[in-house]
């Protein structure tokens, strides 16, 4: 199974493991947390992360996810390749138990993101 993969600042994280859930900023807004798959991760970052240090990338096994995910399509895309594309969107808490890789996620010099090896 293909993992899907979550970009969070390394202090949201912390607070995550501390209170043995994550929502996301945007679960309680949106009724879902937004993810990506790895084909789409470097798009996103770029689009919305930018030049943003200190971030990280979970790796998610869907298999062990206790919320329901779905793959839809974006309520607004910064882009026409993000408009096309359908995503993983979690409808409930991020079990931290489904996460199976935590890796660093820091922008080069230029600001723009790539994949780390492996995924």
């Amino acid at each position: 199974m293909t993992h899907i993969l979550h970009i969070i600042p390394h202090a949201v994280w912390e607070q995550a493991q501390a209170a043995g859930t994550y929502r996301g900023d945007t679960l309680d807004a949106e009724g879902f947390i937004h993810f990506s798959t790895p084909a789409q991760a470097v798009m996103v970052a770029n689009a919305r992360f930018k030049g943003h240090p200190g971030l990280l990338l979970l790796v998610v096994d869907p298999a062990r996810l206790v919320a329901e995910l779905r793959y839809e399509a974006p309520f607004e895309a910064s882009n026409p390749n993000e408009a096309a594309q359908l995503f993983p969107h979690l409808y409930g808490p991020l079990n931290l138990d489904a996460v199976v890789d935590v890796r660093p996620f820091e922008p080069a010099g230029d600001g723009l993101f790539t994949l780390p090896a492996g995924l």
